[in-house]
């Protein structure tokens, strides 16, 4: 029983390898991990830009309430005055 103890799994000089190369697929891994989380962030960010001009469209040609069809909610706010004649 204690010779099943004493004697190591795999000699010293051949272990390493085995070490080495368990490294160097746990860094693979983590490089593809955040490479993958790279492009997913940039896919976002691109959406985020896209939806955020449609918002922003969306609210120049907004109706202001109450003030009728003809009057567009961004001629209030830049000052313009009454655009009617």
């Amino acid at each position: 029983m204690e010779l099943l103890f004493a004697a190591p799994a795999l000699p010293l000089d051949e272990a390493g390898k085995y070490v080495a190369g368990a490294y160097v697929v746990f860094v693979v891994l983590l490089a593809v991990y955040v490479a993958i989380m790279a492009a997913k962030l940039q896919r976002i960010e691109r959406e985020l830009r896209e939806v955020a001009a449609i918002a922003e469209e969306r609210e120049e040609t907004q109706v202001a309430p109450g003030r009728g069809s003809e009057t567009p909610l961004a001629s209030h706010r830049s000052g313009g005055g009454d655009t009617h004649v």
